[in-house]
């Protein structure tokens, strides 16, 4: 208890200088935990991903199309439990900058597939009456204001001319790791569309959604499905659906390690700006520990003075910065918009921010903490700061 005292009593000698580097550190901290956020959220898609569905697209590229027709021939593989299939629509609401998944889908196969989509009964059976209909995550309704019956015109991109559909249900998640930022529409809307306009395109699609009886049979299933359509003239490539999520990510690998490194300079340059604190300190002090010792306080308790004064710093500023994390993520997320799926403060990057505040506090009193156990009486004691 006398050992903490003077730790409070000690880091409140210098108040400004306490300060600034308390703020210091609440900066560097937040600034680490929303830089780590970021790189969470963009493999939030991935680690939400279910290991009992499959991804099947055209081996080529996602750019070309597989036929409806494979829709039957997959459902018969062993292992199969179900199959549904998605259009990317890639259209645009008023302005670029609203941008959010839109997929054109086999609505009752689709849902049934993605049980964490959650659609209250009674919009979802008016979803499936109108073929104009839509189906939209809460965070696209937030963000825009939209609610049941608002009609949503769409300018396509991919399949061009203004689209106009209705929002007929608002889908919320299971889990707090569940894109709800994704736009819903019927494939057969879609299509029989695109059979007026460019008939060659019809009756194919994006991806195919292929429900696993076990995701033990993952791979057999993945080589199955894959051999059934070699040498045909749309050869299919199924990967688990978190694979295919991660291929999305390793276009941006770049940022997402340039993010990475980042944070942790972040980190180095606290710990700097705090080392440099703590020899100051204990500059000043050196007559003063001279003092304890010739009173008979041995190398240790010194050592435990400065070291408990650096973590007393680190932890006040760390849990600060901790806390401040929280609502600056939400704002951020907010500004963004649907840029990230979910953007939310994970455990891991609190336990991170925590690891850091307690190497910086440690290693940041390291040397201070060695050289006062070492001062000899007589220097000390000659010494004037």
């Amino acid at each position: 208890m006398y050992l903490i005292k003077l730790v409070l009593r000690n880091a409140l000698r210098h108040k400004l200088r306490t300060g600034l580097t308390v703020l210091g550190l609440v900066v560097a901290v937040l600034a680490f935990g929303l830089l780590q956020t970021v790189v969470h959220a963009w493999y939030a898609g991935a680690e939400a991903a279910s290991a009992t569905r499959l991804i099947t697209r055209n081996s080529i590229s996602l750019v070309f199309t597989l036929p409806l027709t494979y829709n039957e021939k997959i459902r018969q593989i062993p292992g199969v439990r179900s199959v549904s299939y998605a259009n990317w629509f890639g259209g645009v609401y008023i302005t670029e900058k609203n941008f959010f998944p839109q997929f054109a889908i086999e609505p009752r196969s689709y849902f049934a597939l993605y049980p964490e989509f959650v659609v209250p009964p009674e919009q979802f059976r008016d979803f499936l009456r109108d073929r104009r209909g839509a189906v939209i995550g809460r965070k696209i309704a937030d963000i825009h204001g939209l609610k049941v019956g608002d009609t949503v015109p769409i300018r396509g991109t991919i399949f061009p001319g203004t689209w106009e559909f209705v929002v007929r249900a608002i889908y919320d998640g299971a889990e707090a790791n569940t894109d709800i930022s994704q736009f819903f529409f019927h494939w057969e809307y879609l299509n029989e569309t695109v059979k007026k306009l460019a008939p060659r395109r019809a009756n194919h699609v994006g991806v195919y959604v292929v429900g696993l009886t076990s995701a033990d049979r993952a791979a057999e299933v993945a080589q199955t499905l894959d051999a059934t359509f070699r040498n045909s003239l749309a050869e299919t490539l199924t990967e688990t659906e978190k694979a295919f999520q991660l291929g999305f990510v390793s276009m941006t690998e770049a940022i997402v390690v340039a993010i990475r490194v980042v944070s942790f300079l972040v980190i180095f340059i606290i710990l700097a700006v705090m080392a440099n604190t703590m020899a100051m300190t204990a500059r000043e002090r050196i007559s003063e520990y001279a003092t304890l010792k010739a009173l008979g306080f041995g190398p240790w308790f010194l050592a435990a003075l400065i070291a408990g004064e650096s973590l007393a710093i680190a932890l006040v500023g760390g849990v600060l910065g901790i806390v401040c994390t929280y609502p600056v993520a939400h704002e951020f997320g907010r500004a963004m918009g649907t840029l990230f799926k979910v953007f939310e403060v994970s455990n891991d990057t609190v336990w991170m921010q925590l690891a850091a505040i307690v190497i910086v506090g440690t290693v940041a009193a390291l040397l201070p903490a060695l050289r006062a156990a070492r001062v000899r009486i007589v220097d000390g004691l000659r010494n004037v700061g």
